[in-house]
């Protein structure tokens, strides 16, 4: 039994240390893939650092008729990847700008906004939110 124990707690460091996770202080970012599975509503995916130099991602299923909630991009863009279903983005003191899949939606940086779900099934994408560097 202890051996078992031993061995799968060695998996876990030697899995851990693949990802970057067990070596915060590390600078070296590792490729990864990771599936698009999601039981909850929003999944966080990528995290930034120490995983990404500061890239974040997640995946998020919304239902018909739900929105994530409004937010902002801060300091950052961020980019939607419409996996599935429609919607819109919702820009504060802008026009609606409707979307259906397969499709990119890109917000700037410093924009208020929130994704409401318009269509009668689920509405599926992958977000991907980085720092925006001045031109």
């Amino acid at each position: 039994m202890q051996r078992l124990l031993l061995r799968h707690w060695l998996l876990a460091v030697f899995g851990f240390t693949l990802c970057g996770i067990a070596r915060p202080q590390s600078r070296q970012r590792i490729p990864i893939t990771v599936p698009l599975q999601c039981v909850q509503g929003d999944c966080p995916i990528l995290t930034g650092a120490p995983q990404t130099a500061g890239m974040r991602s997640g995946f998020v299923r919304l239902k018909p008729g739900q929105t994530v909630g409004w937010h902002t991009t801060a300091g950052n863009e961020e980019t939607l990847v419409i996996l599935h279903g429609k919607g819109k983005a919702l820009i504060e003191g802008k026009e609606d700008l409707p979307f259906e899949a397969p499709a990119l939606v890109y917000i700037p940086p410093s924009t208020r906004h929130n994704v409401e779900n318009t269509g009668k099934e689920a509405l599926e994408y992958e977000y991907v939110v980085a720092p925006a560097k001045a031109p």
